[in-house]
């Protein structure tokens, strides 16, 4: 039995799609309440727990049984009024898995981290799964949250668990339109005229969840696994989904200098309307880093070969279009 956290998530949503597809026995955990209409074509072949993983008791009752866990369950928020919330969640919920894990003798768990988690040194341009995490102004809280994770695994390998981590990059998939990548297409279909400058990392949810899923047998206990299919630079990449939604693409660039300027604004904003800010210090942080993380070990360990960016794209638009379809 695989007991996957976070299934309602965009990752979570297609981890649970291949665990189907290979007809492997699983439940799915998420919070009470919580959306769960990206499985909603799969309603009645899922059986879904009520748990909040920061919840130690319901956390052990909900892996009683379990053979193998994959934990995508976390908190992504670049607000810094979140900092409380990203350890409660990514930290101490974690934790609680973990120990759940060991205690329940689950025989292998799968730890969905971030690249946010590998360190960002200053002028270094290219890091892999050794970079270490160096404190200081080109990490993230979010970042740090996901380290933080990654002690937890780590200290629960050494009483015995066997886990390994996963770290993917920007995952690319047709979410739910307000959250995770989803938001970039939504923002080219709504014919916003602004892109920044810089590359981002990316892969797609079905290799990411594909990748996921073999871990579950496949790497050694204690290996962390960048799952990252490349860079492109975000002109590029909403040029191509402006192509594919037969949209115009947005044309002014934004400059890295006039960046700041736009946080500090978008801040008394946020203060002005008592709403929370679109555009924080952490998230300037996330689009600007020039780091580009290498995919070579999991490409061996795995022999793993990663959808190209335009057969994403094609598909995340695809997708994305019926949807929005399917809303009318």
């Amino acid at each position: 039995m695989v007991v996957v956290t976070g299934a309602n998530g965009l990752l979570g949503s297609y981890v649970i799609r291949k665990l189907l597809t290979a007809g492997e026995p699983f439940r799915g955990l998420k919070r009470e309440g919580s959306d769960t209409s990206l499985l909603s074509d799969l309603e009645g072949q899922i059986r879904w727990d009520n748990v909040d993983i920061r919840d130690t008791e319901a956390v052990y009752d909900a892996l009683e049984g379990a053979t193998k866990v994959i934990h995508c369950a976390a908190l992504v928020s670049f607000n810094p009024s979140d900092k409380r919330k990203l350890y409660e969640t990514n930290v101490v919920g974690t934790r609680n898995v973990v120990n759940a894990c060991l205690e329940n003798k689950v025989q292998r768990l799968v730890h969905v981290s971030s690249v946010g988690a590998i360190g960002r040194q200053k002028n270094v341009r290219a890091t892999d799964e050794t970079g270490k995490w160096v404190p200081g102004p080109m990490n993230t809280a979010y970042g740090e949250s996901k380290y933080l994770a990654e002690l937890e695994v780590m200290r629960g390998c050494e009483e015995g668990l066997d886990a390994v981590i996963v770290n993917p990059s920007v995952i690319l998939g047709p979410g739910l339109p307000e959250r995770s990548s989803a938001r970039i297409l939504q923002y080219v279909w709504k014919g916003r005229r602004f892109y920044p400058e810089g590359r981002m990392n990316y892969i797609s949810v079905q290799d990411a969840a594909e990748i996921i899923y073999r871990l579950l047998r496949e790497g050694d206990k204690g290996e962390r696994f960048i799952a990252s299919a490349g860079t492109i630079s975000y002109k590029e990449v909403f040029e191509k989904i402006a192509r594919h939604l037969s949209r115009k693409s947005p044309s002014i660039r934004l400059s890295t200098r006039l960046l700041p300027l736009l946080v500090w604004a978008d801040r008394l904003r946020s203060a002005v309307l008592g709403t929370p800010p679109g555009l924080t210090r952490d998230l300037l942080t996330g689009i600007l880093s020039p780091v580009s993380f290498q995919n070579d070990k999991i490409k061996k360990a795995l022999n793993f070969e990663f959808q190209s960016i335009d057969e994403t794209i094609e598909w995340c638009c695809q997708t994305y279009v019926r949807q929005l379809a399917g809303k009318k």
